[in-house]
């Protein structure tokens, strides 16, 4: 039994959940989302929100409850509040910035970094050292925060490099005489 997939999805006020078969369009403040769930799972409405079934016990059907459920999740919560992941650029001369839609990028290469930021993604700098990735889709706001700290991730010896705000980088030492 999946323990996330037992409960409801519960559906805000400002938000419209349309099911037609497998396909789940998710209407909010934000935008539109949509997503189609695999065959083995049932989504039907009810008054505490999207409910999400096995359609029957097979070990499929039971291993793809929970994902379907966060999915349908992931959906509601998107339009209604969005999601967010922060960055940051530690580095002697290691900086960030917006020109136009791109964003450049110094990351101690022999050139700047262009990164082209995607359709339905808004990415900001407050300071030159902290990225702001922003969207409705949570799978494409990590993917860019994935690719941006993919140019240069975070070494264990100074820590120079691209990371995650909240995120903890093993520190080594160095070589000893």
């Amino acid at each position: 039994m999946s323990r996330i997939g037992k409960k409801p999805v519960p559906v805000p006020s400002g938000v419209e959940v349309k099911l037609d078969g497998q396909n789940i369009s998710v209407k909010g403040s934000k935008g539109v989302l949509s997503a189609v769930l695999i065959d083995d799972v049932i989504a039907q409405m009810t008054d505490e929100g999207v409910k999400v079934d096995p359609r029957d016990s097979s070990k499929r059907a039971q291993a793809m409850w929970g994902m379907s459920r966060t999915l349908v999740a992931n959906l509601v919560e998107g339009v209604s509040e969005g999601f967010k992941k922060e960055l940051e650029i530690n580095g002697v001369g290691y900086r960030a910035q917006m020109k136009g839609r791109d964003l450049e990028l110094s990351l101690g290469f022999s050139h700047e970094v262009i990164y082209q930021v995607p359709e339905g993604i808004d990415v900001a700098c407050p300071k030159p050292t902290e990225i702001t990735v922003s969207g409705i889709d949570k799978q494409l706001v990590g993917q860019v925060a994935a690719e941006i700290r993919g140019y240069r991730p975070p070494e264990p010896y100074k820590g120079k490099g691209v990371k995650y705000k909240d995120e903890y980088i093993f520190r080594k030492e160095g070589k000893k005489k």
